[in-house]
Formats: structure tokens, sequence, C-alpha cells
């Protein structure tokens, strides 16, 4: 073989593999709606998950979109329900991958009430309380010298709020009342009753019960996604009802 042979192998070598690389790589957007099985309502919250990891969550609608590779397979999840997986590769049309899950939704559609904006409430609250909010527990203040004098001075003002023991004492127990507060509005805000009947299809007082005893941290509620939300219900509720 000559040298030029051995190039041109070379090359064509480099881009099957290149070729094959791109190929095992390669992702495609799945998106479609998940409805009942009467096909005429849709289903929120449902696991939608790939052989690869990824995964995500019906919205509101029954909507979802997944990114997945080539040579994944799809399936959903509904209360702990699986479906067969079905190969990317043989999804024909992965913009409008509709499907029926067996289950029966019986409720009434939501009628939606526009709620008070929370983040809007939550400013005008911090606004409202904003002595408290800001409050610092008073210590030693030097003042700027004054402009006739020598040396450094002492904030009286802050000398004597130092010493206003009982007044302080009120005011960060006022503070941190606003502020834990502040974060039980964040988790009613997310962690409502009709989001968590959708998913357990549990009712009073049994749904009371137990979002009293599964309410969420507040650290989880403003960090997790909607996923992550939507599987820890799943998982309370599983591990409340076995221990029912």
């Amino acid at each position: 073989m000559t040298h030029l042979h051995r190039q041109i192998l070379f090359f064509f070598t480099t881009v099957c593999y290149l070729v094959l690389q791109q190929t095992a790589t390669a992702q495609i957007k799945i998106s479609g709606t998940v409805y009942d099985i009467s096909r005429k309502q849709t289903v929120s919250s449902v696991s939608v998950m790939s052989s690869s990891g990824a995964g995500t969550a019906t919205d509101s609608n029954g909507v979802y979109t997944i990114v997945v590779r080539e040579t994944d397979s799809i399936w959903f999840s509904y209360l702990n329900k699986p479906t067969p997986k079905f190969p990317v590769a043989t999804i024909v049309n992965p913009n409008a991958f509709d499907i029926s899950l067996h289950v029966p939704v019986t409720e009434l559609r939501e009628v939606r009430v526009k709620p008070r904006d929370y983040k809007l409430d939550s400013i005008e609250n911090r606004r409202t309380y904003a002595k408290a909010f800001e409050f610092q527990k008073p210590g030693f203040k030097l003042s700027s010298p004054p402009s006739s004098g020598f040396g450094v001075g002492l904030d009286l003002d802050a000398l004597i709020n130092m010493f206003n023991f009982k007044r302080n004492k009120r005011m960060l127990a006022f503070q941190k009342r606003l502020i834990l507060e502040e974060q039980d509005k964040a988790i009613d805000h997310r962690f409502t009753k009709p989001l968590v009947k959708k998913i357990t299809h549990m009712n009073i007082p049994e749904l009371d019960e137990f979002m009293k005893q599964y309410r969420p941290s507040y650290d989880f509620t403003m960090t997790s996604t909607d996923y992550e939300f939507a599987e820890y219900i799943k998982l309370a509720w599983l591990e409340y009802r076995k221990r029912k």
C-alpha cells in the first residue's frame, strides 16, 4: 500500500468515525400531550423519563417536552404506574407524540381564579415592615471626627440603642416572625391543595392530614424544579399510603 493510499484510507476512516460519533450523540426533542383514558381531558404531573436519565413532567395542560438521544427509549409514569417503553427511533412525529393513560380523570375542569401575585405581596410586605426587616442588633459605632476637633468620636445614638435591650429583643423577635411568615407563604404558594389532589387523588380530610405531615421545607420549595417537586409529592404519597 502506497503512502497516498494510506492517507486516503486514514481520511475515510476518520470521517466514518466522526459520522458514527455524531449519530451516537445526536439528540432529538420530543413534545406532546398526555390524556386520560377518554382522550378528552389532559393529565398533569405525569413523569416523562428516558433510558439515558433525562426526565421532565407534564404541565397543568398535560404538555411535555424532553430532549433525548436518538438511541433512547422514553416512557411515562403516573402514580407509580409506568407505561411500556417507546424507542425514540420509532416515533414518527416527535413534535406531537401524544399518548393516553389508562386512568380516569373524573374531576371537573379546574376553574382558575386569578390569585394574588405572591411576589408583589412579598415586596409590599417588605416595604411595609422595612424597619423590622432591615433591623440589626446595635453595637459600638465610631462616628467621624468633628471638623473642629481631633480624634474619632463615639456615636451616642448607637450607644443608646445598644443598651435598649427590651426594644432590641422585641425588634429581633418581630423580624424573625416576619421572615418565617414570608417563608410559610412561599411554601403555601407552591404546595397547594389543587396540585396535591391532582397528583394523589386524595380528598379532605385525608388531604389535609397528608399536607400537614409532608409539608416541604422552604429551601426545597424554592430550589426544586417542577419535575422534582411533583416527584417529591408522589414519593411522599406512596410512603403515606404504606404507613396507612
